[in-house]
């Protein structure tokens, strides 16, 4: 008998066909919802704007101009139709050093929630799956984890390794796994018991084979609305970070840095932390949208 005629419904490996048909299942789901539409078009400007930086900016987000420092936005008074969005405290172009920032936020949240996923989810199919003491140690650094606020744990590390892209990436990464970790053990606990696993230990497979090719699988939906979600949170504790003065460093144009660069020229300049706000509030209402429609959508048992 095959292993996937031992399966319970919603937990087998289905045949190319049912794949289809739950992909695209799946995407009328998402089609047919406004918001999930609306929000997936403020994440594609979003990219789009971020992968064509270089192209898109009207201006080199680095290059000062005194002469032009504290332009308003052109609807103001006295605001210029060649920096749409104003100029900052030395005279940059606003609008070009968002959409510039934009490369930063969503290379730091993809990146660091890539780092997140590969770790968590590595753990928690071996705590799930070995169960023991391995479970009760991947567990236990689990709690402790959790127990320090991801954000001061991620500002410590920070300020110990100092500022830069790459150590970004990596403690944000190293101070999300723990969710991915929590979620799969769940997972894993409930499908190991079922059928077509305990068919797959009598016809010899191999526990490596069990955990990538049986359980891996069917934990995707719930890593993959996850992933989503913890995009959104990476991108504000970058800006946070930045905010903080502990981010990327000074080389590259951040919504974080700017919002705090802008802050001390809020009574005479409001756009220099107004945008780039505005920024983080899309971006990240944007993700939170897709990410909650996609959840309702890869669930069965929401119509």
């Amino acid at each position: 008998m095959a292993v996937g005629a031992l399966s319970p419904p919603g937990v087998t490996y289905a045949a190319p066909g049912a794949r289809r048909r739950d992909r695209s299942r799946v995407w009328r789901k998402l089609l047919r919802n406004p918001i999930a539409l609306l929000g997936g078009l403020a994440l594609l400007v979003v990219i789009g704007a971020a992968i064509g930086a270089p192209w898109v900016a009207p201006h080199d987000p680095t290059k000062q101009s005194l002469v032009r420092r504290f332009t308003p936005p052109v609807w103001a008074h006295d605001g210029s139709a060649t920096h749409l969005l104003g100029t900052d405290q030395v005279g940059r172009d606003m609008l070009s050093r968002i959409i510039h920032g934009a490369r930063i936020s969503l290379v730091v949240g993809v990146s660091a929630v890539v780092v997140s996923l590969v770790v968590g989810v590595i753990l928690g199919l071996l705590s799930g799956y070995r169960g023991g003491r391995v479970d009760t140690v991947i567990m236990t650094i689990v709690d402790i984890t959790l127990s320090f606020p991801q954000l001061l744990l991620a500002l410590a590390f920070v300020a110990a390794l100092g500022p830069s892209l790459l150590t970004i990436i990596v403690v944000l990464g190293l101070t999300g796994w723990e969710r991915y970790a929590r979620v799969v053990r769940a997972e894993v606990l409930v499908l190991r018991e079922k059928d077509f696993i305990e068919a797959a230990r009598a016809m010899g497979v191999s526990p490596t084979r069990t955990l990538l090719r049986h359980l891996l699988p069917n934990t995707f939906s719930s890593i993959i609305v996850m992933s989503t979600l913890q995009v959104a949170q990476a991108i504000l504790q970058e800006a946070a970070l930045s905010f903080l003065g502990v981010g990327t460093g000074s080389a590259y144009p951040t919504w974080g840095q700017m919002i705090a660069l802008g802050r001390d020229f809020v009574s005479v300049a409001w756009w220099l932390s107004t945008f780039p706000g505005l920024a983080i509030l899309t971006t990240v209402l944007a993700i939170n949208l897709v990410g909650d429609r996609l959840r309702d959508a890869l669930d069965p048992r929401v119509l």
